[in-house]
């Protein structure tokens, strides 16, 4: 203890930082750094679990990837990431870079390509929580605060708000301590804490999850996601390799077993997976738009390619019948959740690459096509809310706004769903199902929609299935479009 009476500090030897012109090589690299890190601080953390409390404080670092550029060359104004708006240098923190590898590489190489210049990989000034560090590793978990005969904090690093918000996308951070730019929408610690909310909320490890994202608000939908699964991995040409289910119970045959949770999670996740990731991801959010932000927030961080709302909604018109679809074009947001982070005179454009995709994929599952498509599908603005029950107020005010905003249907999570696209850079859709009209006295109450469910849950989730394979087919800078992206925007996708 020196004459302030702080521990001295114990960390791991690493070596100095190394310029890389191969993405593959410096991404072996942040693995290796990031691996003795976390390695030294599960030892560390172990001994002292077993023994006493250590006489120093022990402390490991994220490792960090920066590039610095002199030209103010332009890359190809095509694309709308993998490039830096202006000279000057740019670093970002690494967390996991096994599970962001493919990311990873295909990020740096695009930099490495168009600035023709070195990635730098070194270690940063930023400290691994310990929590974090062991969170991968199930037969160890870090003990409350009390539970051990000494503070943690006090001998290692916990997790730090300073370096766990959403500043960077939502375009108020100031630049790094070192006065360098930012390179990545999120800092290691962000994207740490997210890992650990979706393991706990979806009941399914971040390994798991695929580039193409479905949230859907009825348990119906997952009920037919897994029968379509199961109909997929006995069809060898399908291209699919496994199912996993809440639990990581992962079947790779037609007819595999998946046991039931005693109790399911918050948010129950199913993945269908195909070889790179290029699977689908069946999200069941519930009810209401603080769901669908949580949700969005933290899939957010695995930086997928696509996400789409597949629910049920009230219809707004009388022309609308029970199991018509809305192809949402506009949101009208009196979700409130979200209203911090993204103002609500902010626009949530159309994508055109996820409307075609989804208007297409009606079109094969209806077998209706080009005019007739009008009968079974209305284009227009949906209204997302916060009070389920919004129709028992008086609805002078509601209907009032409804009408002006043009909305043809109402729920309560594609907007939040929208926004947080728009804000994560994450492309997004929504396609919904109209299952009562209580403007029209066309109630949801029970034995009414039985029939509805039956005939259409399936063809809805196929149309979010087919409009996703869609999707997969294109190059990811035609569906990573540049209307998500700002004046001075991240490298990274």
């Amino acid at each position: 203890m020196n004459a302030q009476g702080e521990l001295p500090v114990l960390m791991p030897q690493v070596a100095a930082p190394e310029a890389f012109t191969d993405a593959e090589a410096a991404v072996s690299r942040l693995e290796a750094l990031y691996t003795q890190a976390t390695r030294f601080l599960f030892d560390k953390f172990s001994e002292t679990v077993a023994g006493a409390r250590p006489k120093a404080r022990v402390r490991a670092f994220y490792p960090e990837v920066r590039i610095t550029t002199t030209s103010h060359a332009k890359a190809d104004s095509r694309l709308s990431f993998g490039h830096v708006a202006i000279p000057g240098t740019y670093a970002a923190t690494v967390t996991r870079p096994d599970l962001f590898r493919n990311y990873l590489v295909q990020q740096l190489d695009l930099l490495i390509q168009n600035h023709g210049v070195p990635v730098i990989v070194g270690p940063s000034a930023t400290p691994i929580p310990i929590h974090f560090a062991v969170a991968s590793n199930p037969a160890i978990s870090v003990p409350q605060e009390g539970v051990l005969d000494f503070p943690l904090r006090d001998v290692f690093d916990v997790p730090d708000l300073a370096t766990t918000n959403d500043d960077i996308v939502n375009g108020t951070a100031a630049l790094n301590a070192d006065g360098s730019g930012h390179l990545a929408p999120f800092t290691a610690q962000r994207v740490d804490y997210s890992l650990a909310r979706l393991a706990h909320y979806t009941a399914t490890d971040p390994v798991h999850f695929q580039n193409h994202v479905l949230f859907t608000n009825y348990q119906f939908y997952v009920d037919e996601f897994e029968a379509f699964a199961r109909k997929a991995l006995g069809d060898p040409a399908s291209g699919y390799t496994a199912f996993v289910a809440p639990g990581n119970h992962e079947i790779t045959a037609e007819d595999g077993d998946i046991p039931q949770l005693p109790k399911l999670p918050q948010m129950p996740t199913y993945h269908l997976k195909r070889r790179g990731g290029q699977g689908i991801t069946l999200v069941n959010i519930g009810v209401g738009p603080s769901n669908a932000k949580t949700a969005t927030d933290h899939i957010a961080v695995l930086r997928p390619h696509a996400w789409l709302m597949v629910g049920h909604c009230a219809g707004l018109r009388n022309s609308q019948s029970l199991g018509d679809f809305v192809l949402a074009h506009a949101y009208l947001r009196e979700d409130k959740v979200l209203d911090d982070d993204l103002p609500v005179w902010v626009p949530v454009p159309a994508l055109a690459e996820i409307q075609i995709a989804l208007q297409e994929a009606v079109a094969e599952v209806s077998e209706i096509d080009g005019f007739e498509l009008k009968r079974i599908m209305r284009t227009g603005t949906v209204a997302t809310v916060d009070n389920r029950n919004w129709e028992l107020r008086d609805q002078t005010g509601p209907v009032q706004r409804l009408s002006q905003s043009r909305a043809i249907a109402l729920d309560m999570e594609s907007a939040t769903i929208a926004a947080n696209g728009f804000r994560f850079r994450v492309p997004y859709g929504t396609l919904l199902c109209v299952s009562d009209k209580p403007l029209h006295g066309e109630l949801k109450l029970p034995g009414m929609a039985t029939d509805f469910y039956r005939t259409q849950v399936n063809r809805h989730l196929l149309i979010g299935i087919r409009a996703m394979e869609r999707l997969r087919e294109m190059p990811l800078e035609r569906i990573h479009s540049r209307k998500l992206r700002s004046f001075e925007e991240t490298a990274f996708l």
